[in-house]
């Protein structure tokens, strides 16, 4: 088995942390480690760091070599910049057929993940083994914990296609709280986590019947490869911006979901860090070098002496030269605040 762990993205969720030259992968945001870092130890469990690859951009190259020196360059597949998921899997799938045999399975996932049990993420992965080699598209559904509106999920059948796996019936975007929670209650809904296992063959030639256009990019690409030319940013941008959900699984025939549960997160923002953080008597997420008088519910990152008096529900994060206070259930708007920055071409913050 391979596994091609996406590390391109900059997480602007997790602003003013999380900037171009460092984004939230490289962050060590509920560790020691980094959140990528975490991602490869996580999967030295079952494969091995020679068949371990990193898609991401020119810009994190070096990132990447810093987090896993043991990473040989040669598993660092160059996107030339981002154009969603499906475009990335395709390039990551191309690269993979040229080194393996097409009947590999490549493993997918994302490079900034939290999973706590790590036994049973193993457990789950070598499950789903038997419906990838029959030439399904396998994803993996977290079972919920309540009524998300923040994921997409996934409706499974109600009968067993494999062991404990079913086939997907359809693909839902993000729901209103009220649709989620009939999903919760209807018992065959997953949240969609972003993981996948195929084989290589078999993704390939889902792009080549689904999204022709990218299928035929690739062979532009292959060409450029066979004849040794590394600039392949002309066909690159000419991909579809248009994520792996929407360009291949639902349109694809042969779909199976793996229900899951392992203390999944994608931590996708600060809200999202301060549900899964462990909490004082007053359920602040505080340094220690924080005093609070009568406030709770507040999540803290600063290395500055910080002093809260009558404070509740706040997210505070201060670097060296940016300073986010926000309400938490408001902190998701912090993505709008880097699109200012941006359309203000204030560069020094991003």
């Amino acid at each position: 088995m391979i596994a091609v762990i996406m590390a391109g993205g900059i997480g602007t969720r997790f602003w003013p942390l999380s900037r171009i030259k460092k984004p939230k992968q490289y962050l060590k945001i509920v560790s020691e480690k980094s959140m990528i870092r975490m991602t490869v130890d996580r999967l030295l469990n079952k494969i091995s760091i020679k068949d371990i690859y990193v898609v991401t951009s020119l810009a994190q190259v070096e990132l990447v070599i810093r987090e896993i020196p043991e990473l040989s360059e040669k598993n660092i597949i160059l996107e030339p910049f981002g154009r969603n998921t499906a475009p990335c899997i395709a390039l990551s799938a191309l690269y993979l057929s040229r080194l393996y045999k097409s009947d590999e399975l490549m493993f997918v996932l994302p490079a900034d993940h939290l999973i706590e049990n790590e036994d049973k993420f193993i457990e789950y992965l070598e499950r789903a083994i038997v419906a990838a080699e029959d030439k399904n598209l396998v994803t993996f559904g977290i079972e919920p914990d309540y009524p998300a509106t923040g994921y997409g999920y996934i409706e499974a059948s109600e009968e067993e296609k494999y062991y404990k796996m079913f086939n997907v019936k359809q693909f839902k975007e993000k729901p209103n709280y009220e649709t989620a929670k009939k999903f919760i209650d209807a018992g065959n809904f997953f949240w969609n986590s972003g993981m996948f296992l195929w084989r290589i063959d078999v993704i390939l030639g889902n792009f080549k019947n689904l999204l022709p256009k990218v299928s035929q990019l690739l062979e532009k690409i292959s060409n450029k490869w066979e004849n040794e030319i590394v600039d392949i940013s002309a066909e690159y941008e000419q991909m579809p911006k248009i994520p792996i959900d929407i360009g291949i699984m639902e349109q694809a025939e042969k779909r199976i979901v793996v229900p899951v549960k392992f203390g999944w997160s994608d931590v996708g923002g600060w809200k999202a860090l301060y549900d899964i953080s462990e909490k004082d008597e007053n359920q602040n997420v505080i340094p220690v070098n924080c005093t609070e008088i009568n406030s709770k519910n507040c999540l803290v990152i600063s290395d500055k002496k910080v002093s809260l008096i009558d404070i509740d529900d706040l997210i505070i994060v201060d670097t060296k030269d940016a300073l986010l206070i926000s309400r938490k259930n408001s902190s998701e708007k912090v993505k709008t605040i880097v699109d200012l920055l941006k359309k203000n071409n204030e560069k020094r913050y991003l």
